[in-house]
């Protein structure tokens, strides 16, 4: 389906450590000029490190070494990368030092990722949809990333509630109607791009962005919180994974 894509980021004050997370959104939705209504059938992006401080999911530099940390903080821990960081696993996302993040913290502490990031997405997104009395709306929760070969971050889904994070095209004809193999379209990181460019990386402070247009929106009963997660044995790149997650082939 062809549809057309809106992204409103919002400004806020500065989230503190162990502010309460829904009030601070209710605030903002109720400062943006028809923001309630806003979010009828669409989905707000939140940057997850908002739902880190308010969990107080942060850790004193000087308590802990950071590879210790990390180790700690890892599913899985893969070794040294570039720039001083280490490659981990953590909520099926391969990415940088288990999503610490050493910057927009007040007090210059490590901010963890969320305890339970889809946990968190469907509790925001149930107070939220009471609040505003809405049927069609969901939650994302983003992060910032890197991608092998490629300058630069941009988006990716921590987690997400309310809607269908993948399409599945398997048995849709392409162009010349021949049958769709293996695609599937990742809504949730496509979406979690668009947010974080808007959002933006610095000093912008807009933690928040509503997206609207062609997502397909579901009930509670219907979510799938690792939908857009892929069994490590199916993934493309688990050949080259195998090895360094210590695992041997059958």
């Amino acid at each position: 389906m062809n549809a057309s894509l809106q992204v409103l980021a919002l400004k806020t004050r500065i989230f503190k450590l162990n502010d309460p997370i829904v009030p601070f959104i209710i605030d903002a939705i109720e400062g943006t000029r028809n923001g309630p209504a806003l979010l009828e059938n669409a989905v707000l992006a939140i940057t997850s490190k908002i739902v880190s401080l308010a969990e107080g999911q942060t850790v004193a530099r000087n308590t802990v070494a950071k590879e210790e940390l990390v180790r700690r903080e890892s599913d899985h821990f893969l070794g040294s990368i570039g720039y001083g960081t280490f490659l981990t696993i953590k909520h099926g996302l391969l990415i940088p030092s288990a999503g610490i993040d050493e910057s927009n913290s007040a007090s210059n502490d490590y901010i963890l990722y969320p305890k339970n990031p889809f946990q968190s997405a469907r509790q925001i997104r149930e107070a939220l949809a009471q609040r505003f009395k809405l049927r069609h709306f969901g939650v994302l929760l983003t992060d910032s990333h890197t991608t092998p070969l490629r300058a630069g971050v941009t988006g990716i889904a921590l987690a997400h509630s309310g809607f269908r994070a993948v399409t599945n095209k398997v048995g849709t004809p392409d162009l010349f109607g021949r049958s769709l193999k293996m695609t599937q379209i990742n809504v949730a990181d496509a979406l979690a791009v668009s947010a974080v460019y808007c959002m933006g990386e610095a000093n912008e402070c807009s933690p928040l962005a509503i997206l609207s247009g062609g997502i397909d929106f579901i009930s509670p009963s219907e979510e799938i919180p690792g939908e857009c997660q892929i069994q490590k044995e199916k993934d493309l790149y688990w050949p080259l994974l195998r090895a360094h997650l210590g695992e041997t082939q059958d």
